[in-house]
């Protein structure tokens, strides 16, 4: 080893990690069994409005009518989730929401992008953590570890197409790529509706940080990128929503500083809406998204599958009642 190469790789070995092709690992999710997306059906508005005004009842209700009356408002609607969202099925969920013009910006921690980045271009993702691990192989996918630094690296650059983030890099490369199942990728979908989604990460966190394409400094300043195109949405959001949505500590952390930058930058935050849902109550989602920012704060548990399939269906139903007209799905 020479100096030069000691001086700027403090950790050379990493190079001679064994990765493998994803195709020669078992998935324990396929894009088989992800959810569908009907339109809204008579009966349904019934049935939610049958819902007992107790408890989680009361909150239901009161998250779809603050949510509708954003849209009506021209208000916007941020989803953050995280990683569990997507391995549950739910990307189709998503994207038909960004296409309808109700969700205006996807934020993302760095596991929820390696999943978006594996179903996009191999219809699978979550390996067998238990079984790859005592094998040296846990987080050894070569392609999802290239491929999410290649986005990191395209998330540092702006170009006349995009803005920098990694989000925008991550999408803008799956689009380039032409993945197979781009159709069920939330960040692809982002790219091409000209929709924001940003990525923030846990240095160390995530499997794609063992791989050896991993550059730090481009996912460091991609992030970084990311977090601030947070606090510009933050920043103009007074009578919108922000939705935390299965992410226990990285979002909410992110959320809670960009509404930090947005009320010292003289931003007025009184009016909006924060929502935690999730299977559990966790301190973190629980105190920075529901009960610190300024405007209201709403919490409900539930089982993603289930509990976001049902919000959907309502915010559809009562947008429709009222007349208002959604962007054409494409």
């Amino acid at each position: 080893m020479s100096p030069a190469k000691a001086s700027t790789d403090p950790f050379p070995e990493m190079n001679g990690v064994r990765t493998y092709p994803i195709a020669s690992r078992r998935s324990l999710v396929t894009s088989e069994n992800f959810c569908e997306v009907p339109e809204p059906f008579a009966g349904f508005g019934l049935f939610f409005d049958s819902l007992p005004d107790i408890y989680a009842g009361i909150h239901l209700k009161d998250l779809v009518a603050r949510i509708v009356a954003t849209k009506l408002a021209g208000k916007p609607v941020a989803v953050a989730l995280g990683a569990h969202v997507l391995k549950v099925g739910l990307a189709p969920l998503l994207i038909d929401l960004m296409r309808r013009g109700v969700i205006d910006h996807i934020a993302m921690n760095g596991a929820g992008a390696i999943h978006d980045f594996e179903i996009a271009t191999a219809g699978c993702t979550s390996e067998d953590v238990a079984e790859q691990l005592p094998r040296g192989e846990f987080g050894f996918a070569e392609e999802t570890g290239a491929g999410l630094a290649l986005a990191a690296k395209m998330g540092c650059e702006k170009t006349a197409e995009r803005e920098a983030g990694f989000g925008r890099g991550l999408g803008a490369l799956l689009l380039e790529m032409k993945a197979p199942f781009n159709h069920l990728s939330v960040s692809a979908e982002a790219a091409r509706l000209g929709i924001a989604c940003t990525v923030h990460v846990s240095l160390g966190a995530d499997i794609v940080h063992t791989h050896p394409a991993c550059n730090g400094a481009h996912v460091g300043e991609a992030s970084v990128i990311d977090f601030r195109h947070v606090c510009r949405f933050v920043h103009g959001m007074n009578g919108g929503c922000w939705i935390n949505v299965g992410c226990a500590v990285v979002l909410p952390e992110t959320f809670l500083k960009a509404v930090s930058v947005a009320i010292n930058l003289g931003a007025e935050l009184g009016d909006i809406t924060t929502a935690n849902l999730d299977m559990l109550r966790q301190y973190r989602a629980e105190t920075n998204v529901v009960q610190r920012p300024p405007g209201k704060g709403i919490t409900l548990m539930g089982q993603h599958e289930i509990l976001l399939p049902l919000l959907r269906m309502a915010i559809l139903t009562q947008l429709e009642s009222k007349g208002w007209k959604a962007a054409a799905a494409h």
